[in-house]
């Protein structure tokens, strides 16, 4: 399974305990604040800050958070300035990774990566090195209680363009314009949504299977999710479920 699905089920699992340490909420506020800022804030009108307040809804934030969140945007209350940036990096194994940050030092937040990546390996990579594989898909996790048949006839109305399945779920794969569409759409045909995101597949998948190498890409992986600037993080590793159990 190549990074983009596999991480996405590893996120989906994670999300609990981040929700729980209050992590994905402080990420999400601070996604509110920028897109509030570029383009303002009302949703109707600024499609960046709709996808936002939705991404924000489904992992149960309250309206009332949402709505600070967009005001410190605003400049209506004081909060930080954050700067958008994206990171190119390779892993071991020739894992290429791309890393959206939203930060107000970018001197310290730079420093934080480079040092995740030294620490297993890897390294910082030039910019456009790596993005030019990456182009942007909308991915849903539903759960198996739904058939492929029920997926292909109300994902087909809606942009879906491919089905993957892991043990758990089912990996849907959409055109990034109609990914909240089709996850309402799903949910309306009583389908259990799990996760709904958008995220930057990559043209070139790389197997990894070598052990020590899987293991250093996980750490990577985790390490940057778990930084407070750090947004999103995709990648175009393929480790195998043996070698993802084998490895912990």
């Amino acid at each position: 399974m190549s990074g983009h699905s596999k991480w996405a089920t590893i996120k989906h699992k994670k999300a609990a305990i981040d929700k729980v340490r209050g992590k994905t909420f402080a990420k999400m506020a601070r996604q509110l604040e920028v897109a509030a800022r570029e383009g303002g804030g009302d949703v109707s009108v600024n499609a960046s800050l709709r996808t936002v307040v939705a991404k924000a809804k489904a992992v149960q934030m309250t309206n009332d958070a949402i709505d600070r969140a967009i005001k410190r945007g605003m400049g209506e209350s004081n909060g930080e300035v954050y700067e958008s940036v994206t990171y190119e990096a390779y892993a071991p194994g020739g894992v290429a990774i791309l890393i959206d940050i939203l930060t107000d030092n970018r001197n310290r937040t730079a420093s934080d990566v480079r040092m995740i990546f030294s620490k297993q390996g890897g390294a910082m990579a030039a910019p456009g090195s790596v993005g030019w594989q990456f182009s942007r898909k909308g991915i849903l996790l539903v759960a198996k209680t739904a058939t492929e048949d029920d997926l292909m006839t109300v994902g087909l109305e809606h942009g879906l363009e491919d089905i993957s399945s892991d043990d758990e779920m089912w990996h849907v794969t959409c055109d990034p314009s109609q990914v909240w569409n089709l996850k309402a759409s799903l949910e309306a045909a009583k389908m259990t949504v799990n996760s709904a995101s958008t995220t930057m597949i990559s043209s070139n998948i790389v197997e990894v299977t070598n052990p020590s190498d899987a293991k250093a890409i996980l750490r990577i992986m985790h390490e940057l999710d778990d930084n407070d600037d750090v947004q999103d993080v995709f990648a175009n590793f393929d480790i195998s479920d043996r070698l993802m159990h084998e490895v912990g």
